[in-house]
């Protein structure tokens, strides 16, 4: 069962009390049991969550390229080391097959993660063309929104990017598979 968190949501860093939130089910498809809980987010937390992402900003976008990819090794490290984990909610969130999370679904994530990594390693935010240089820079605040059907590798192949720029993010699920 999905318990834990269930009336929060992760802003500025850490989990927040939803406060007047309205709680939504999250329903396995396959056997239409309810297997745990969401805080559905309003306007004032879309507010919070942005102002929040807004603030980290100017700090985040400065970081050094080692420290986004130490970041992006340690979600590498934790997606491969809770791929059980992941497959087993893939499965009661979405309904899919154990063996396609397990072959698909959750190393399709990883590999997303392990690919930006790599082109991070070689990406020059610095180029020069003569007497042009051309200085490629975080944009800000990236609003990422996912799908139920893909939902870990839709997240990964949204925010590894967003984090390899030096983009803030505000990353919304879809309540069917968060």
């Amino acid at each position: 069962m999905l318990t834990e968190r269930e009336d929060q949501f992760y802003i500025g860093g850490k989990w927040q009390e939803s406060g007047d939130a309205n709680r939504l089910p999250v329903v396995n498809p396959a056997s239409e049991r309810v297997v745990g809980h969401i805080a559905a987010g309003g306007a004032d937390h879309v507010d919070l969550a942005v102002a929040a992402a807004r603030d980290a900003f100017p700090a985040f976008s400065q970081t050094t390229v080692a420290e986004r990819l130490g970041l992006l090794g340690r979600m590498h490290s934790l997606l491969k080391e809770r791929a059980e984990t992941f497959a087993e909610a893939l499965v009661m969130e979405m309904g899919a097959a154990i063996s396609f999370a397990r072959a698909s679904q959750v190393p399709f994530a990883s590999a997303h993660i392990r690919v930006q990594m790599e082109t991070l390693e070689k990406y020059r935010f610095v180029t020069i063309d003569g007497r042009t240089a051309t200085a490629k820079e975080a944009i800000g605040v990236c609003a990422l929104i996912t799908p139920w059907n893909w939902p870990l590798y839709q997240i990964t192949a949204k925010v590894a990017p967003a984090i390899a720029a030096g983009c803030t993010v505000v990353l919304k699920p879809s309540e069917l598979s968060p």
